[in-house]
């Protein structure tokens, strides 16, 4: 890239590479890039990409190098000027790589990758790339429905990529110079991947799915010891602050808890821990090897992680003084005094997502008050004077009462933390509302969203009541919901829309300032497709887009919990017991 380019941008440092730490790289016999279709800042703190990077570094004749989306005022210098896009380290052209993979960890990224494909001068649909073009394949939470992108990736690595990832980096490399149908042919072998090209989708007249021209699901791909998986010992220090600027373990995978309206406790199972040994270690080598002050424990909720007081004090024992603890994903019903001394201390963040023990009920949030209360008590009575809540708007069987229920527990919230006298400085609490998404394979796939009426009627209705000093409220773009949802639940015909919707300048459409409904609705008009169609309740005997995808999680098992949610029944979390969902006929509970 031009040096004089460079200079045209706002922030040069995201593209220059070179970070302390990063893995020194040469060409390969198999060379793979892995491309975040979002800004360097968001994608150096995602792990997966480093996890990726490892897995393809280990195989020896590969080298797998970084891409990231380039900020509008570089994408328009690189068309300007006629050059390519080109990965991070190697500076090597995208086109000119044998696969280039994208993550795909959030639906309003989809239109990001064309833009990628388009600034690196690869044609955007698959049936247009001949042999001269790289294989383009795609993974992450959202490739379980991978429909929407059928058109455009040649394949789908569904599942955990540890595996995976390797075996298709060796099979590359055993069969380099073969042709590519050749290749997707003996790769869609591979337990994971998902090649579109080989599979057919039939419709009605109506536009609902007849059936696919598959003989088996696809079976996702599944990481059962993550003891022995591959794990990056460094990581590349970024250029420029990041979203997180800390090292970062994956203490565990999956969740325990089941919530209803939640894609990666259910995509993720099941649950699988890391040993305290091996996370001290990966910990103790990632502060040595990147001079991070922080160590971030993530994972779904890492207040379930079975040993997490012995965690923490080996961590203490091994790390400097000097490095702090973030545990993310806490939950008010594991919350732990101990937990909390540990970390920095800012505000803290919990989810009751209702506000109603009855709609939490609902979701299977099985938490009560005396958790609230209990946690609450250990954040403020060692010294936190913060609290970030979020809740959803739109949930199945809400009610005015479970809205009005949110101002009782900012209320309850407010009593607690003036209960005790020695609490002097000012509470502040930040309440964020975001309209609930369908997502596939939860027992509320086939749920409806609510319309952006009712959406303005029940923020109305909880600003109305909730004007206490110091307490903020927050909500999400309805349109924004509204277009995740779509892609979340879409079929092919949503290919159109989003490769429509590019053409009309949609991409980086995860940025509030750049995402435009106006070009979103144009571009459904254009291609004839019906948003509505996608927000509806579905019928619980449709044939759905992703319905070809085997995650081990019974169909069966979502529909009776989707019965048991509109009795307010709960079904508790794993720990309590095996709940029979399907996964224990395959791999095990692992409790």
């Amino acid at each position: 890239m031009k040096e004089s380019i460079l200079k045209r941008v706002e922030k040069p440092s995201r593209y220059v590479g070179g970070e302390y730490g990063v893995r020194k790289k040469s060409k390969a016999d198999f060379n793979y890039c892995i491309c975040f279709p979002d800004v360097y800042e968001v994608g150096m703190s995602n792990l997966s990409i480093r996890i990726v990077e490892e897995v393809i570094s280990r195989v020896d004749g590969a080298v797998c190098d970084r891409c990231f989306a380039p900020w509008d005022d570089l994408g328009k210098e690189l068309k300007k000027e006629g050059e390519l896009l080109t990965s991070l380290d190697l500076k090597m052209p995208l086109k000119d790589f044998d696969m280039v993979g994208f993550t795909l960890q959030y639906e309003m990224s989809f239109t990001t990758i064309l833009y990628m494909l388009d600034l690196a001068g690869i044609p955007l649909k698959r049936e247009e790339r001949g042999e001269d073009y790289p294989i383009i394949q795609a993974g992450g939470p959202c490739a379980v429905n991978p429909e929407p992108l059928a058109d455009f990736i040649d394949l789908f690595v569904i599942g955990d990529g540890e595996d995976s990832m390797r075996e298709l980096t060796e099979l590359k490399l055993k069969l380099k110079g073969v042709s590519k149908s050749r290749f997707l042919i003996e790769a869609s072998k591979i337990q994971g991947v998902y090649v579109p090209s080989l599979v057919e989708v039939k419709y009605k007249e109506n536009g609902l799915i007849e059936g696919f021209s598959i003989k088996e699901p696809i079976k996702k791909a599944l990481c059962a010891d993550l003891d022995k998986a591959p794990f990056p010992p460094s990581q590349a220090v970024a250029n420029c602050e990041s979203v997180f600027d800390r090292a970062v373990i994956e203490v565990m995978r999956g969740c325990y808890r089941g919530c209803r309206f939640c894609q990666a406790g259910f995509i993720y199972r099941p649950v699988r821990a890391r040993g305290v040994k091996t996370l001290t270690e990966q910990a103790c080598s990632l502060i040595k090897n990147t001079g991070f002050d922080e160590v971030g424990l993530n994972s779904l909720s890492t207040g379930d992680y079975p040993n997490l007081k012995e965690l923490i004090k080996e961590l203490k024992e091994n790390l400097p003084e000097d490095v702090s603890l973030a545990l993310p994903s806490l939950r008010l019903d594991s919350f732990d005094g101990e937990f909390v001394q540990e970390t920095r201390k800012s505000s803290l963040t919990f989810a009751p997502e209702a506000g109603t023990q009855r709609l939490r009920d609902v979701i299977n949030k099985d938490i009560t008050e005396e958790d609230v209360e209990r946690g609450l008590n250990m954040a403020f009575d060692n010294g936190y004077t913060g609290i970030k809540l979020y809740f959803m708007f739109g949930l199945p069987t809400e009610t005015d009462e479970d809205i009005i229920g949110i101002c009782n527990i900012v209320d309850k919230i407010r009593k607690i933390y003036s209960a005790n006298p020695q609490r002097a400085r000012r509470l502040r609490i930040s309440v964020s509302a975001s309209t609930f998404i369908p997502k596939p394979f939860t027992p509320f796939q086939w749920e409806r969203q609510i319309g952006e009426e009712e959406v303005s009627r029940k923020v109305e209705l909880l600003r109305s009541r909730l004007f206490h000093k110091n307490t903020y409220l927050s909500w999400n773009d309805f349109a924004l919901s509204q277009m995740e949802a779509v892609i979340a639940r879409g079929d092919r015909k949503i290919g159109k829309v989003l490769q429509k919707a590019y053409e009309k300048g949609c991409y980086l459409d995860g940025w509030t300032d750049k995402f435009n409904p106006t070009l979103w609705n144009e571009a459904f008009l254009e291609t004839g497709v019906d948003k509505e169609f996608y927000t509806r309740e579905l019928g619980e005997d449709e044939i759905l887009p992703w319905d070809f995808i085997d995650i081990f999680v019974d169909k069966k098992f979502l529909l009776n919990e989707r019965k048991k949610a509109y009795s307010a029944t709960v079904t508790g979390s794993c720990k309590s017991g095996c709940k029979g969902c399907g996964i224990q006929k395959v791999y095990g509970c692992n409790l």
